[in-house]
């Protein structure tokens, strides 16, 4: 045999071995070892093993309106398509935003009982909570606009309502003092107004933009009023918050009382003097630094002048 005829058998040799061991790989593994990995199904909570991933199905389902609704004691015309429409949209938008809706819940467990009190104390209807928990979800957020806290108060009308803000303290981050100072300006807005839902309308759009909305259209109802989109939507995501806050059974949610954030114990110290040392403060007090910011958000520096006459009550976190 030649060279040429022995590299071609030997070149024949070789693409068979190959076709064997491909055929052979594929087809000739013992059955126990052969899985079909395209028709396999995800595990489920009843059937995964240990260790086992789990897929959880989801059901999106359309919701059924109350049959009636009130805010702030105050009727909501469910009666007409159009305002029955706009609550539709609110319900089903805060009903699926799942993420956002399961901490408003946690949140809620910690905050509603100290607002609920304000509330009352100061004689505006409780449904307002719900409006602390549309603007802000109960954290100290800062808008776009420059609009800042639990009731996102802009600078001059914080001002105006009785709140410190400068460099160093800024009120508008103390919760229960930007409420009592929220519950101030529904008062006068009421006096004005005379109408609970105009008064929630009017958080978003300002008195004066709400009042000049009803003279030029000539009603004296929010849900005669043709509005911009923010404002237009604003009291149905109030009522819609108020139905997921009263009744989370009722859209899917089940809320289990030890997944939701407990109201931390605190005691307080009363501060007459300048503070030089905001890290050596917290030290003393047998906390760090970043436990003194994270429950004292009115805080915006790391020192502390008072005046004299003046005085702040500084909250530390008690170690169970």
């Amino acid at each position: 045999m030649n060279t040429k005829n022995l590299l071609l058998a030997l070149n024949t040799f070789t693409v068979f071995t190959l076709l064997f061991y491909i055929v052979y790989s594929e087809f000739g593994k013992p059955p126990e070892v052969q899985k079909d990995y395209q028709h396999e199904q995800p595990a489920s909570p009843f059937n995964a093993q240990p260790g086992e991933p789990v897929v959880y199905s989801t059901k999106t389902v359309m919701i059924d309106l109350p049959d009636s609704l009130k805010f702030a004691g105050e009727d909501v015309p469910l009666d007409i398509p159009d305002v029955r429409e706009r609550l539709d949209r609110e319900i089903h938008i805060n009903t699926y935003w799942h993420n956002n809706s399961i901490f408003l819940f946690k949140r809620a467990n910690r905050w509603l009982p100290q607002i609920e009190k304000i509330l009352k104390e100061k004689g505006v209807p409780d449904d307002f909570k719900y409006l602390c928990a549309i603007e802000s979800g109960f954290q100290n957020v800062v808008s776009p606009a420059g609009a800042v806290g639990f009731w996102q108060f802009l600078r001059a009308t914080g001002k105006e309502y009785d709140l410190e803000i400068n460099r160093q303290v800024d009120e508008r981050y103390d919760p229960i003092k930007a409420t009592y100072a929220a519950c101030d300006y529904l008062l006068n807005a009421h006096e004005d107004l005379g109408d609970w839902t105009l008064v929630a309308a009017s958080y978003n759009r300002g008195l004066a933009g709400i009042k000049r909305a009803l003279a030029n259209q000539k009603v004296d109802s929010y849900y005669d009023l043709m509005l911009n989109d923010e404002t237009s939507r604003y009291v149905f995501r109030i009522l819609a918050c108020k139905e997921l806050l009263q009744s989370p059974s009722d859209y899917g949610f089940e809320i289990e009382e030890e997944n939701l954030y407990s109201r931390i114990k605190m005691r307080k110290v009363t501060v007459t003097e300048t503070i030089p040392d905001l890290v050596e403060f917290s030290l003393k007090q047998g906390i760090n630094y970043k436990l003194l910011k994270a429950y004292n958000q009115w805080l915006r520096d790391d020192k502390l002048t008072v005046k004299d006459g003046e005085q702040y009550d500084i909250w530390i976190p008690v170690r169970k």
